[in-house]
């Protein structure tokens, strides 16, 4: 159970549990064991490092790594010196790592092993950076994060905390290829634990195991383990998503609650005798970041035998959103298309075309508004007006709410690409696209894909007199954005749809791979 009295920020929450928990084990990773106690020692340490290191209130600290206990100690340790954590997405290209740490203005760097030489390359232009810590030790240069923080004071500095101070800075794709870096504040996470807590989804018991599986740079992955150190949980981080060490954790931990994305669960129930397991203990799944499959969901029921949460949110609010619970996984109540309804803080609106709240079961925008909607775009007036207006966050999302409140997602209205849970902007892709010199026109769009739920396909022209093969075109892009982003397959055609202004009509040219779909995402 989440105690909210007794926090005040989310630094309290090392504090309050090494009170009530702290010889409680609440980390454990790779067989390394943190109880509460230790946890909140080292999180003191790190919060004096990082005053040590020069960092000031507001101070944006970044962290390049994979999975560990660690990212946890320095989130933790961020807060409590009113430093901002920025967790990057690893699997960004040098350039966009580049853009993100400039943008950050970042100057601390904790960075995994797998990084150090992407980091080492890209340090001359990292403007504002002056100190590189090397997690996983193991440097010439940089000092190993253990030793780093072991030579600190240990003493809590207990700055105070208001609930507008940023907490974190989570970088989500932009419509124009550049991400943009969303302010999430201490008031944005104790709303979020309040949701959590009295949203039946979140509401768990201190001392259960709790798996911490999806990547500490998402909403999903920080949230889920933030909400179980919040409660005394034993939280066990898994360094990759990896289906059979998952379901290796679940039975050796006998794991309570755990969340994934819909994909993953697609290769959970793929795993060959995962039928004969022992999931006796699981109590909770919750799942979101894209839309799932009836089929995968039904069959997940069947293999792990316990409840069902969806949990519909944004990076911009904290992801937070609507909660289906697991009362509406019945498949008799008909709801398993819907994200579900938002907690009793929260409100949802659809705002048809004509600018005027829709009636129940017409498409419109989905609006959004609670105390988990960020602060605002960093450093980004206008990104940040055009999307928050009367305090009402417009996601882009395309959906309608049924007689009963219910919310359906139906389309994005800003063309997004949802692929793993990743969040794909056509645009970066098309910028990279219309880089290769034998490319006259092109478009990016997603497609149905029963692994991942939708892959990126690329619609190209050619000019006239070039040749280039989907090989070729793939190959490019491949060496200008993360791979997660480069098309799986390319069309080639003569021209792409427009209207007589010379707008792509992006909805022609997806609807004949969504035809058989029944709604425009998958």
């Amino acid at each position: 159970m989440i105690d909210l009295h007794a926090l005040h920020s989310v630094a309290d929450i090392s504090r309050h549990q090494a009170r009530v928990n702290g010889d409680r084990i609440a980390l454990v990773f790779e067989g390394r064991e943190t109880t509460y106690s230790e946890l909140d020692e080292r999180t003191s340490r790190v919060a004096n490092g990082l005053v040590a290191e020069g960092c000031k209130e507001g101070t944006r600290i970044g962290y390049l790594g994979k999975n560990s206990d660690y990212y946890f100690e320095v989130m933790l340790g961020a807060a409590k010196a009113k430093a901002v954590i920025a967790a990057v997405n690893w699997r960004l290209a040098a350039a966009e790592l580049d853009y993100v740490l400039n943008n950050a203005e970042t100057e601390v760097l904790f960075v995994g092993a797998e990084f150090y030489a992407v980091i080492q390359a890209l340090a001359p232009s990292l403007k504002s950076l002056r100190t590189i810590i090397a997690i996983d030790g193991d440097h010439s240069d940089w000092v190993a994060f253990p030793a780093w923080r072991d030579a600190q004071e240990i003493t809590d500095l207990n700055l105070p905390t208001a609930p507008d101070d940023d907490l974190v800075q989570m970088y989500t794709s932009g419509t124009t290829g550049n991400p943009k870096g969303v302010q999430l504040t201490n008031g944005n996470y104790l709303d979020l634990m309040d949701q959590a807590g009295n949203g039946g989804w979140g509401d768990w018991n201190a001392g259960e195991a709790n798996l911490v599986a999806m990547p500490i740079f998402h909403v999903a992955g920080v949230n889920i383990g933030l909400i179980g150190l919040a409660q005394g949980l034993v939280n066990v981080i898994i360094k990759d998503v990896d289906p059979v060490l998952i379901l290796n954790l679940l039975e050796q931990y006998r794991v309570k609650y755990a969340f994934f994305v819909p994909a993953v669960i697609l290769f959970l129930n793929s795993v060959p005798g995962v039928k004969e397991r022992d999931f006796s203990n699981l109590s909770m799944i919750l799942y979101g970041a894209s839309p799932i499959s009836e089929e995968v969901l039904l069959t997940a029921k069947g293999i792990f035998k316990c409840d069902f949460c969806q949990v519909y949110g944004l990076t911009e609010t904290s992801g937070g959103g609507t909660i289906l619970p697991p009362e509406d996984h019945d498949p008799a109540r008909g709801k398993l298309r819907s994200c579900g309804k938002p907690p009793a803080t929260a409100q949802v609106r659809i705002l048809g075309a004509d600018g005027h709240d829709a009636a129940a079961n017409e498409v419109g925008e989905i609006l959004y508004r609670s105390g988990s909607l960020m602060k605002g775009y960093w450093k980004n007036d206008e990104a940040t007006a055009k999307a928050i207006k009367d305090g009402w966050f417009y996601t882009g999302d395309a959906g309608y709410l049924d007689d009963e409140g219910y919310l359906y997602i139906h389309d994005r209205i800003k063309d997004m690409v949802v692929s793993g849970g990743e969040n794909i902007y056509p645009a970066e892709v098309e910028n990279a696209l219309f880089a290769h010199d034998a490319v006259a026109d092109a478009a990016v769009i997603g497609v149905p894909d029963d692994r991942w739920g939708e892959a990126v396909k690329a619609v190209v022209v050619l000019k006239p007199g070039k040749t280039a093969t989907e090989e070729d075109i793939i190959h490019f892009v491949k060496s200008k954005i993360a791979g997660y982003k480069v098309p799986k397959t390319v069309d080639f055609v003569t021209a792409l749809p427009r209207n007589p202004t010379g707008k792509l009509l992006k909805r022609e040219l997806r609807a004949p791979y969504w035809e058989k779909q029944g709604r425009q995402i998958n």
